[in-house]
């Protein structure tokens, strides 16, 4: 995947909505000057690149004038009230999603459908994002693509929902959440091998400890057995994280890149994606997938499954609140917030002792993120 071109602050922007006589500035608090305008409006986009600090770009409004020469505003709010709330939503809706699609894939019955859930989600997310786009609300303005150039995005993306899906349907839910710390090395390896982005020495100090302790629980998880009543995690588990991980990071790399490239915001870019993934996946189920029986399947099961994709809009619609309106400090606690949070639960039920050896990789893997 090429480098996107990103556009020199203070210079000339050209999009393919035509040429306008506007600047990107780079620092987070500048106004955004118009020639021959009274009004000045700005759309906040996040370059996702995981390895350096979230940081707030303003950026210039791609979308079309109104009919009537006005230009549409995405509705954000930045209240600290309201970007409280949506972290708040954001934290308790991931951690949720997590405790239920785990215990939707502890059935039998649902463990061979990872494809069609990936495919239900994927769904939940368009539905989600065409209703926001909607005049009535306007959260964003649709900003649509070709289907060639989204291809490669879409399926990387449906890679990703499922070897996550497969990770936490295979492994405890502590070293899941552990192994994704990963993604912050593996982003930052990636972007250098790649895309000759470099992090601060004392940022790539910080990840020798997380890959140890990641390393650590990763050895010992699948060699204890002292603890039969435990939920046991296997060498399979470990290859299914590790590559949830590498391709979580391609695609998280890769987004950077198509915002930067085709100058969108996530909700642009995910509204392209969403739909087409979920059509590929689709296409998948009948030669992938061995469907539960409707009437044989609990009926909390499918409740489960109805409350997941509704979680799992409601962490879509929240982050983007949150990338829009957090500086970095705020985006980081929140991270951490989720990962401690996940990790503890997850061991308590789990039934695994504190003195288990792999307890030390959990340590030393929160240890350096939170440092």
């Amino acid at each position: 995947m090429g480098r996107g071109s990103m556009s020199q602050p203070g210079s000339p922007i050209k999009t393919r909505h035509g040429e306008r006589d506007s600047t990107v500035l780079g620092d987070s608090d500048a106004i955004e000057k118009r020639q021959g305008r009274s009004e000045s409006s700005s759309a906040t986009l996040l370059e996702m690149d995981t390895i350096d600090e979230p940081r707030k770009l303003d950026y210039l409004d791609l979308e079309k004038q109104n009919g009537d020469g006005s230009r549409p505003k995405d509705k954000i709010g930045n209240t600290r009230a309201s970007l409280t709330l949506w972290m708040t939503l954001n934290t308790v809706a991931t951690i949720a999603i997590v405790f239920t699609n785990k215990a939707i894939f502890d059935d039998p019955s649902f463990r061979k459908s990872q494809v069609a859930f990936a495919t239900f989600h994927l769904f939940v997310t368009a539905l989600t994002l065409y209703i926001l786009s909607r005049p009535f609300i306007s959260l964003f303005v649709p900003s649509p693509m070709r289907l060639r150039p989204m291809l490669p995005l879409a399926m990387t993306m449906c890679l990703n929902v499922i070897f996550q899906n497969l990770s936490l349907t295979y492994s405890s839910i502590t070293f899941y959440q552990i192994a994704r710390i990963l993604f912050t090395p593996m982003v930052a390896l990636i972007n250098f091998l790649f895309y000759q982005k470099s992090i601060p020495r004392n940022a790539a100090y910080t990840l020798v400890p997380m890959c140890i302790g990641v390393f650590i629980i990763s050895y010992y998880e699948p060699k204890s057995t002292a603890h039969p009543e435990a939920e046991q995690t296997s060498l399979l588990s470990v290859f299914l994280a590790l590559t949830s991980v590498f391709i979580g990071s391609v695609y998280t790399v890769w987004i950077a890149s198509y915002q930067r490239k085709f100058e969108m915001n996530g909700f642009q870019l995910l509204y392209n994606q969403a739909p087409m993934g979920g059509v590929m996946l689709m296409v998948l189920i009948p030669w992938t997938d061995k469907l539960p029986v409707v009437q044989e399947a609990p009926a909390n099961k499918w409740m489960m499954i109805l409350i997941s994709g509704a979680l799992a809009a409601l962490i879509n619609l929240s982050l983007f609140f949150i990338i829009s309106g957090a500086g970095a400090v705020s985006s980081t606690v929140v991270g951490h917030v989720k990962t401690c949070a996940i990790v503890a639960l997850g061991w308590i039920i789990s039934k695994r002792p504190v003195t288990d050896r792999s307890a030390f990789g959990v340590i030393v893997a929160i240890a350096s993120i939170i440092v």
